[in-house]
């Protein structure tokens, strides 16, 4: 016997005061709903109703077990409730990362948009390399993730692809921080900051390739972390630059975008195949419109660049 659907047919009837009323209610035959309810009292061992023309009518036992079933009753709706909302994404805890420098006000507003789109569902949210992202997406310790391309992580299902316009990072003082915009081929002879080799071998070597074919080869390359301390190498002069998304303006550098826009990140939400629930779905598409709408990013490939697709990409 289904006892909570047993209990709620009694509470009906128990609320109506007469079988028909509540088998109206309850969408139900009456004969079917007078048996569930004989079946009831058969397995309490009690008579739930005094039944008459009038009605039916509470036995003192029948009153008491309504009084302790009406807090067993609401603590199922309210869990069914919960289970509904898990369902459509909108609660539980959603365990996800973004890469550095994506930008705060990306940021800002996919954590806004998803608080729109789930207001019961929890975002732990983090910044992770892309590596990181990978290891921890495969594990099973993270559910979702914005990561770049190119990324060899076969066994991960990708969101479409969107392009991240790369500018370059200068001291204000630089004599190239008057122009609108820099040429590639302008920064010969420059240092290059980056994010060490070994956070993301695919990309580093993709973006100095790049710069190659568009006629900058940096004289070294410095493996930097963190947008700050970027910032102070290149305030402190000796002919160093970055080459990064647009950042927040702050004193000391100055950002200019590249002419013709010969370098873009490529960046997309990924996620494990099957484990694409409907909070992963919501993070994917606020995390795709937040990107494009605050981070600056699009969707079509530039025509001056021609990198390779990612491993595997799949549309949301």
């Amino acid at each position: 016997m289904d006892l909570l659907a047993h209990l709620r047919y009694f509470r009906a009837v128990a609320e109506e005061q007469h079988f028909g009323r509540a088998a109206v209610r309850l969408r139900l035959a009456q004969p079917s709903l007078s048996q569930r309810i004989q079946r009831l009292e058969r397995e309490f061992g009690v008579r739930l109703f005094d039944r008459g023309r009038g009605g039916a009518v509470l036995t003192p036992a029948g009153r008491l077990v309504l009084a302790q079933a009406e807090p067993l009753l609401d603590a199922a709706d309210r869990l069914q409730s919960v289970v509904g909302r898990l369902q459509d994404g909108e609660a539980g805890t959603l365990r996800a990362a973004v890469p550095d420098q994506l930008g705060g006000a990306a940021v800002a507003a996919l954590l806004t948009t998803f608080r729109e789109r789930s207001p019961g569902g929890e975002l732990d949210l983090r910044e992770l390399n892309s590596r990181d992202q990978v290891a921890e997406l495969i594990a099973g310790t993270l559910d979702v993730g914005i990561v770049r391309h190119p990324n060899p992580a076969a066994g991960l299902a990708f969101g479409p692809i969107l392009h991240q316009p790369l500018g370059v990072l200068l001291p204000s003082d630089d004599p190239l921080a008057a122009q609108p915009s820099v040429d590639l081929r302008a920064l010969a002879g420059r240092d290059l900051a980056m994010p060490p080799r070994a956070t993301a071998p695919a990309l580093h070597d993709e973006t100095l390739t790049a710069c190659a074919r568009h006629g900058f080869t940096p004289n070294t390359v410095r493996g930097v972390e963190g947008l700050e301390f970027t910032r102070a190498l290149i305030m402190a002069g000796a002919g160093l630059v970055a080459l990064i998304p647009e950042p927040a303006p702050a004193p000391g550098t100055i950002w200019r975008p590249l002419t013709g826009d010969p370098l873009t990140w490529r960046t997309s939400v990924a996620w494990r195949p099957g484990h694409d629930g409907p909070a992963v779905r919501i993070f994917a598409e606020a995390a795709f419109d937040a990107l494009r709408t605050r981070g600056g990013m699009h969707t079509s490939v530039p025509e001056q660049q021609r990198f390779p697709r990612p491993v595997s990409e799949f549309a949301l």
